[in-house]
């Protein structure tokens, strides 16, 4: 009985011990409620003080954020399916913005702009969450754009070329091209070390499902990232895949690294925005977009660039794809930005028809950067072709009107023919840089000019075939340096010049 006593005894005086330690906290949650509902987004009063873009919990483990900040209520984008909400149902601030998930534990999955899988496998594994919206990197901060991202695509790298840490846009109409080549330019990056995300917005599951295993079946998944939405999520999603993306490849920017990013495609994204905008009565502006169009898309790509050595280095290339009707580059979302990118791709649905894949417009397609992002030798190269091509195709547009011309002339348009043929290049197919290097030393030094049109294909096959057996020292120079000595160059197209004498 007196064990008894005393265990109760010292119960008593651990209790009383614990109650001393213990120091009672008050925590306010501020608490609203729906005053107006519909599919994609939701009115709402009662947060008094709620922020712009600020997370909204709702009932069910739904999740909005606020997309008007007004005097009387707040508009809310939902962020998935919200038919279970009813007028009078309680929401609640999170007091965080939206973020997601980063680190090196998302490479090879395909997951939705709040990092939830969409492959069917376990949850992504990441190192830190980062908000979606972040200030672009200030001016100082900042080196020029110098070293090329090599793409693979003959045209582009000879004539249109791309560096690390540059915005280049890709536009055309339906159907011309434009994923392809984009996709094209993340296959080549498996041996340049290039991480790569690929952001599809509002895109057909469809096709989305095809540009994966594609990326799967070349080994691309390794290096690439997949944010996807589909026409079937709400606006809000669609409206922040961009920049979620955005966010995930600069965790591997600022880690120091080349990324390389693919917006796909950003009209689609305006579209979202001009509803999300619509749904919630703000002032419409030109084509019923508002007023900010411009502003979020500049928001978008200025976080593209090529940081300083002392921030480590690393660069951020956007390639931005928009759908353009009836060839039609000058209408609104378009002209916007070409006026925000370092140049763009024009893909010509004439050339599609034409079978000239792919179809880059040569005298529509410009890069701001230039020569300055290609390889010494590739400029040496590559130099007087983008002219050649040019009066090419202005004499070209004669000889259809049957006018007559002198020799001079036919000899441009005879070389302007083995140009545009060396250029064709066939779908999932990249060239490495050296066999494109040879190839434009052997187009300047002519040595196509006597090879008919429909030898063509094999002529350009004996070039990459003579490619293998050059000595593994040029290559190498090459891969160091970027340069060809003179010696080097005379070599080259001497030994091509014999391969093609049998043609």
């Amino acid at each position: 009985m007196q064990s008894l006593k005393d265990a109760a005894q010292k119960t008593l005086v651990a209790i009383e011990k614990a109650r001393s330690t213990i120091e009672p906290t008050v925590s306010f949650q501020e608490v609203g409620k729906i005053t107006a509902v519909s599919s994609e987004i939701v009115k709402a009063e009662g947060l008094s003080g709620v922020g712009f873009e600020e997370l909204i919990e709702f009932p069910g483990n739904l999740f909005g954020f606020t997309f008007n900040v007004d005097e009387k209520d707040i508009g809310i984008a939902l962020l998935g399916d919200g038919s279970h909400l009813r007028v009078g149902d309680e929401i609640k601030r999170t007091g965080r913005s939206i973020d997601v998930p980063v680190g090196e534990g998302l490479l090879g999955r395909v997951i939705d702009p709040l990092g939830r899988p969409l492959d069917g496998k376990e949850p992504v594994l990441y190192e830190a969450r980062l908000p979606i919206e972040r200030p672009a990197p200030a001016i100082m901060d900042r080196a020029p754009v110098e070293v090329p991202l090599s793409s693979g695509i003959k045209v582009i790298d000879a004539l249109v070329p791309i560096g690390r840490g540059q915005r280049e846009l890709i536009v055309g109409d339906r159907k011309t091209g434009k994923t392809a080549v984009v996709i094209d330019t993340i296959l080549n990056q498996r041996d340049e070390k290039v991480i790569c995300v690929y952001c599809a917005i509002c895109q057909r599951s469809s096709s989305v499902a095809k540009t994966i295993q594609l990326l799967q079946e070349r080994g691309a998944m390794e290096y690439t990232i997949v944010v996807v939405t589909s026409g079937n999520d709400p606006p809000g999603m669609n409206y922040i895949a961009p920049y979620a993306a955005t966010s995930i490849a600069e965790y591997f920017m600022e880690k120091g690294k080349d990324v390389l990013i693919v917006y796909d495609d950003l009209l689609q994204h305006a579209r979202e925005y001009r509803e999300l905008s619509l749904l919630l009565k703000r002032p419409p502006g030109r084509s019923a977009f508002p007023g900010d169009i411009f502003y979020i898309h500049s928001r978008l790509l200025e976080r593209a660039t090529h940081l300083k050595d002392e921030l480590g280095g690393g660069s951020l290339t956007a390639l931005p794809i928009i759908e353009t009707q009836a060839q039609n580059i000058s209408e609104y979302i378009a002209t916007n930005l070409i006026s925000i990118t370092d140049g763009q791709i024009y893909l010509s649905p004439t050339l599609f028809e034409l079978g000239i894949l792919p179809a880059v417009d040569v005298n529509k397609s410009v890069s701001r950067v230039g020569g300055k992002a290609q390889l010494p030798a590739y400029r040496y190269a590559a130099g007087p072709l983008k002219l050649e091509y040019a009066q090419f195709s202005e004499l070209e547009e004669f000889v259809r009107f049957g006018a007559h011309l002198e020799e001079e002339p036919l000899r441009i348009i005879n070389h302007g023919r083995r140009i545009r043929a060396c250029l064709k290049q066939n779908e999932s197919s990249p060239v490495p840089a050296f066999e494109q290097l040879c190839l434009l030393l052997a187009l300047g030094a002519r040595l196509f000019d006597t090879i008919a049109l429909e030898r063509m294909q094999k002529a350009e096959n004996t070039v990459y075939e003579v490619c293998k057996h050059f000595p593994s020292e040029m290559l190498e120079s090459f891969k160091k340096t970027g340069k060809l000595t003179d010696k080097m160059k005379s070599t080259i197209i001497d030994t091509i010049e014999r391969a093609l004498a049998g043609l």
